[in-house]
């Protein structure tokens, strides 16, 4: 009896730590493919599992962050799904590009697929500009079931916090590579600088060794001079 008892508390606990894992991965996700860097362009994977074992994923809709706007979102075709971008009007227009841009993205809504028991699918979205002094992005998301059940990944996560039950997918932007670039072109600006520097000295070595060079060989030939002039005196005088 005790030893049943214990079999039925492992197989309790066992199954427990399963339902936890599933609870904690299996949600929706953003990840760029490559890199998402700031002020640039990139493109997202909206990854959503399925999480039902009765019923199968028939929509999704992704929010994207008003206070962040972003004015180009171009989803790619997948088949058999149908997708619908939203936009808004900005109070204040911005300017990408050299061009006035008067609304941005504020929803993607992807239906009329389906994604079945224990499989998932990909969103594709080319995005651009990412903003130039975030972090992250946060995309709300919403999922819908076929029986009708509809989950919210809209809950944001807290600093020290453990991760919410119904996580929005996040994304991570990474400094844009022309920050390097410039500090690469300040490094090599300095390394051409001392190699000017250099080759200068060089050159002012070389000019004050002909220098020394030009007075010896003039001494030189004072001295051959003046001893011609004393050879010659002396046979002159000589022959007198």
């Amino acid at each position: 009896m005790k030893t049943s008892r214990i079999s039925f508390a492992a197989a309790l606990a066992a199954g427990s730590v399963l339902v936890l894992s599933g609870t904690a991965f299996a949600h929706v996700g953003v990840q760029p493919v490559g890199e998402a860097a700031k002020g640039g362009y990139a493109t997202l994977n909206f990854k959503v599992p399925n999480e039902r074992d009765n019923a199968s994923t028939t929509q999704l809709e992704v929010n994207f962050p008003v206070d962040q706007p972003l004015t180009s979102v171009m989803p790619q075709d997948i088949p058999g799904w149908t997708s619908n971008v939203e936009k808004t009007k900005l109070d204040k227009p911005l300017t990408v590009h050299g061009k006035q841009v008067n609304e941005v993205v504020t929803k993607v809504t992807w239906s009329g697929g389906k994604i079945e028991p224990g499989k998932f699918q990909q969103f594709p979205v080319s995005v651009g500009k990412l903003p130039e002094s975030a972090d992250q992005m946060v995309f709300k998301s919403i999922q819908t079931y076929d029986n009708g059940e509809v989950v919210r990944w809209i809950e944001e996560a807290k600093e020290g916090a453990a991760e919410p039950q119904n996580p929005a997918p996040v994304l991570k932007l990474i400094a844009a590579k022309g920050d390097d670039h410039h500090s690469d072109a300040k490094a090599d600006e300095a390394k051409n600088a001392e190699k000017d520097a250099g080759h200068g000295h060089d050159e002012a070595t070389a000019e004050h060794g002909s220098d020394t060079t030009a007075r010896v060989l003039g001494v030189a030939g004072i001295v051959i001079g003046l001893g011609g002039v004393a050879f010659g005196v002396a046979s002159r005088r000589r022959s007198v």
